[in-house]
């Protein structure tokens, strides 16, 4: 079960991104679980640009995406509850005979 939810404050969320960061140094699918979790919860609550007079900040969501996904693929390669759905069949056509 995540520790994150929608009652987390953005400083949890951005912490528990901050101590999952190590997923993959420390080879732990469990950290790298919290991380797309943190990563998915700062994806929609972050946004793109912010303006407060004439102070301005631009938050890379792109590169927040690329985090998301890398890590995604990561836990695919490495979870063996990732890929337990059906395997995939194709079917042997090499002595089908047509009509």
């Amino acid at each position: 079960m995540s520790v994150l939810s929608g009652t987390s404050s953005l400083t949890e969320v951005q912490r528990e991104y901050d101590d999952c960061a190590s997923y993959a140094e420390d080879v732990d699918l469990g950290k790298a679980r919290r991380f797309v979790t943190a990563c998915r919860i700062l994806l929609r609550r972050s946004a793109t640009d912010m303006i407060k007079g004439s102070n301005q900040a631009r938050f890379r969501v792109d590169l927040l995406q690329v985090e998301l996904l890398t890590a995604q693929r990561w836990l695919e390669a490495r979870d063996p509850d990732a890929n337990a759905g059906p395997a995939a069949t194709r079917p042997d056509l090499r002595r089908f005979r047509g009509t």
